[in-house]
């Protein structure tokens, strides 16, 4: 008999896709689609997007190789979503246009380029 999820382990999506620019779309669908189950309106759900993609741009090497996990999880009026690649090697120069984009269009970004990670946070405003 299997033990029910942890609290933790309810409101969450992993989901792991190789490091290729092409798979940015498929990380883009399942992140707004958790969004929109939420209630997150239209304008948010294109700043989630659109911050995916740059996460995608930032962390997918120019020879595509290695996987990236995307981690989604549900933690009260916020949707956090973690993107890592493995195996870690050090992510693309984060430009002042990036971190303009990430603040533009998510409540936080955190990036963590010795562990090729960058998290950030939409918070539910309705």
């Amino acid at each position: 008999m299997t033990e029910p999820p942890s609290e933790d382990e309810i409101d969450e999506i992993r989901l792991t896709l190789p490091a290729l620019a092409s798979y940015a779309r498929v990380a883009r669908l399942a992140v707004t689609g958790l969004a929109s189950r939420l209630g997150f309106t239209y304008d948010e759900l294109e700043d989630l997007r659109i911050a995916v993609g740059e996460v995608f741009g930032v962390l997918v090497p120019a020879v595509g190789s290695g996987r990236l996990t995307v981690r989604c999880r549900v933690a009260g009026p916020d949707l956090v979503v973690e993107i890592s690649r493995d195996p870690l090697l050090p992510a693309a120069e984060i430009t002042e246009l990036t971190r303009q984009i990430l603040a533009a269009m998510v409540d936080e970004a955190t990036i963590d380029d010795h562990h090729a990670r960058i998290r950030v946070v939409k918070r539910l405003t309705s």
